[in-house]
């Protein structure tokens, strides 16, 4: 009896091979838990020569043994396209991004951009109504903000909470948003073609006479009241649909790692919506340039830019649906555990309980009372050099433009001060900024005389220092969120 020896993958035939029973060959399970054929040190054996021990065959069992020899399983294997033992199949990539990965961040970056773009255009539009308006001025804002801005804001806040316990995420978003497209779309096409009739000019004009110039503004506010409608929903569209809305939606959908590497480049696309959008505004704020004489300019203007508007917002639920639809949720969205529901007082708790959140608040208060104390002197300065309602929407599209260039250079620039200073220097940048240009400016007005005889010099310098504030006003925005999320 001749043997058939296995060694190293080489197999020896003797010279004289003899007739003998075939026997059906091995099957790829049989082959796979075969075990490797012991050899005996010490016994010299050749072709045709026969072992002075017998070879011990052993049977097939189900336990892969330790030395077993898998070349011609991963050989198989690899020849009917089958993923090895250990190895993953690589995931389809584009640009290095994995798919899956790539298309959902295209669809938030859309998302984002047309959320800024829209953001704005309502943001020049509304100083434009109320500023310029007829009985108005920039001073009144204070009291917008304080008496109508800040109570829609926490009613907003208490109804938000309510529905947030009894809808899904989806349909709180679709709730949420389609008020907003339908109310700026009613404002272009009826709303304000309407002013005229629904404001109570004459009333309010008796009732200024009667209690005297201390109640300009909240009489104002009165007189205007469509127009002030117009600027709290503007004022939500940037508080709502950018910081809940948004960022809550990418914080459910994206991992850490993604948010690390992608987030950042949300920052960079809204410059680039705001510097679109301000050319946006300026087009259609000099199309009173080739009307008629009788046409009112500024409405033809807000037609074309609600018109936008409303189609942002639709392309904004398209993409959020297209997410939703097409792109698997992270395997932490999924796993997820539910979060407990809480009252309106019981998050207030929750919210003030936190050092952390304390602290953050009181950044974002201080800056705004800091804004503001610079933005009102400048807008009624801004009325009086752009009285006509397209002058002054021209000048906010420019300034929106020469805002999102400046900003866009700040934020490369800041990629380099996080990673070698930290966020603790990064955000002493605005309170200094803020200080300097701020002192620029107010002097400026009180000694700008001396340094300035000509009007037109003074208010350029002046509007030069708030583009400072205004971009820096960016920078702290970009910064609040990245130490938030």
């Amino acid at each position: 009896m001749e043997a058939v020896l296995q060694t190293k993958g080489l197999l020896s035939l003797p010279p004289t091979p003899k007739a003998r029973a075939l026997y059906p060959s091995q099957g790829f399970k049989q082959r796979l838990f075969a075990t490797k054929p012991k050899t005996f040190s010490g016994f010299s054996l050749s072709s045709n020569e026969v072992p002075k021990l017998p070879i011990l065959v052993s049977k097939p069992n189900s336990f892969l043994p330790k030395d077993r020899n898998l070349h011609i399983c991963r050989a198989e294997a690899a020849a009917d396209g089958q993923a090895l033992f250990g190895e993953e199949t690589d995931k389809p990539k584009f640009l290095g991004i994995e798919l899956v990965t790539f298309k959902k961040i295209i669809a938030l970056g859309l998302m984002f951009f047309c959320i800024l773009f829209n953001y704005t255009i309502l943001r020049d539009t509304k100083d434009v109504l109320v500023v310029t308006a007829k009985g108005s001025s920039a001073e009144i804002i204070p009291f917008l903000k304080t008496w109508v801005n800040l109570p829609m804001a926490i009613g907003f806040m208490v109804l938000y909470t309510k529905l947030a316990n009894v809808l899904s995420k989806q349909a709180l978003f679709y709730t949420v948003i389609f008020p907003f497209i339908a109310f700026f779309g009613a404002f272009g096409f009826v709303l304000y073609p309407l002013s005229s009739y629904i404001h109570p000019e004459a009333f309010a004009d008796r009732l200024l006479n009667v209690l005297g110039p201390r109640f300009l503004g909240p009489l104002a506010i009165m007189r205007i009241w469509t127009f002030c409608l117009f600027y709290v929903m503007a004022e939500l569209w940037g508080s709502v649909v950018v910081s809940v809305l948004f960022w809550g939606f990418a914080n459910q959908i994206t991992s850490v790692d993604e948010a690390k590497r992608f987030y950042p480049l949300f920052g960079l696309g809204a410059n680039v919506a705001l510097i679109f959008s301000g050319r946006t505004v300026k087009y259609f704020s000099n199309l009173r340039t080739n009307l008629g004489p009788g046409v009112d300019g500024w409405a033809v203007s807000l037609k074309g830019m609600m018109s936008i508007v409303v189609l942002m917002g639709l392309a904004i639920c398209l993409c959020y649906w297209w997410v939703n639809a097409y792109v698997p949720l992270p395997t932490r969205s999924m796993k997820k555990k539910e979060k407990p529901k809480m009252s309106t007082m019981e998050s207030l708790k929750f919210l003030v309980s936190s050092r952390y959140i304390r602290d953050l608040a009181t950044l974002v208060v201080a800056y705004g009372i800091s804004i503001n104390l610079v933005e009102v002197t400048w807008k009624s300065k801004l009325k009086a050099q752009f009285p006509s309602p397209n002058e002054y929407s021209a000048f906010m599209g420019d300034f929106s433009t020469a805002t999102g260039i400046a900003t866009f250079t700040m934020m490369l620039l800041s990629q380099f001060i996080f990673e070698k200073y930290g966020w603790g220097a990064a955000a002493k940048i605005t309170p200094t900024v803020l200080l300097l240009t701020g002192v620029g400016f107010f002097s400026l007005i009180l000694f700008g005389g001396p340094l300035a005889p000509n009007p037109h010099t003074v208010w350029d310098d002046a509007s030069s220092c708030c583009c400072i504030c205004g971009c820096d006003a960016k920078h702290f925005q970009q910064e609040c969120e990245i130490q938030f999320v």
